[in-house]
């Protein structure tokens, strides 16, 4: 298991105003709205969550350096854990014509939603039980999701990404390094349900036998 930060690169691209996000909507209605994973998280008022989450191309270098990253060919499969609107994967799909891809997750608006090309490679259902064989897959990635989870279903799910991953797995969640990063975590998320410290996420990446790659998003 090995630390590969694929995603800073994105994450640093938004700007964010940690004050305002607190005190412009009252954060416990953000979050009621938002964990309903419908409109209001995807495409409502920014105030809650994405304020729109529409493809930008943005993803692109991200599957074009796992690709690389990973040696992935044409035919290999890839499961993405929390897939949303599906863009990561269109982006593999461009990249590298010929892999074959898959997408779960638990918003049926996300999936009702989601880039055409690749909707039909979509389903709704929770990290928490996979609807797959084992060693499925080539590479299965879940980004900025695993956090959301309760800590026993987050101990599920990291078990079943282990189960249907052939070898070459890769999580990014959300952590913090200080008081700082952390009080900026909690003004900024609407569901995040475990708060944990990179030393944290270590312990539960050892006690489920995870054996793929991971990184953290810091809220600097």
């Amino acid at each position: 298991m090995a630390y590969v930060d694929f995603i800073s690169q994105v994450h640093k691209s938004t700007k964010r105003d940690y004050l305002k996000r607190v005190n412009d909507y009252p954060k416990a209605e953000a979050a009621k709205k938002a964990k309903k994973w419908d409109y209001d998280y995807w495409d409502g008022d920014r105030r809650i969550c994405y304020g729109g989450y529409k493809y930008d191309g943005r993803w692109e270098k991200v599957a074009r350096s796992m690709v690389e990253h990973y040696g992935l060919k044409p035919g290999d499969r890839v499961l993405d854990v929390g897939c949303g609107k599906g863009f990561l994967l269109y982006d593999f799909t461009k990249v590298l014509p010929g892999i074959e891809i898959a997408g779960v997750d638990i918003s049926d608006y996300a999936i009702e939603n989601a880039k055409e090309e690749v909707k039909n490679s979509l389903q709704v259902c929770h990290a928490r039980q996979l609807p797959f064989e084992d060693n499925s897959f080539d590479l299965v990635v879940s980004i900025t999701t695993l956090h959301n989870l309760y800590c026993m279903d987050f101990h599920k799910a990291l078990m079943e990404i282990e189960r249907v991953g052939k070898k070459n797995k890769y999580i990014c969640v959300e952590s913090y390094r200080n008081e700082e990063e952390k009080v900026n975590l909690l003004y900024w998320q609407v569901t995040c349900e475990m708060f944990c410290t990179p030393e944290e996420w270590q312990w539960w990446f050892d006690t489920c036998g995870y054996t793929g790659d991971h990184s953290f998003i810091y809220f600097e």
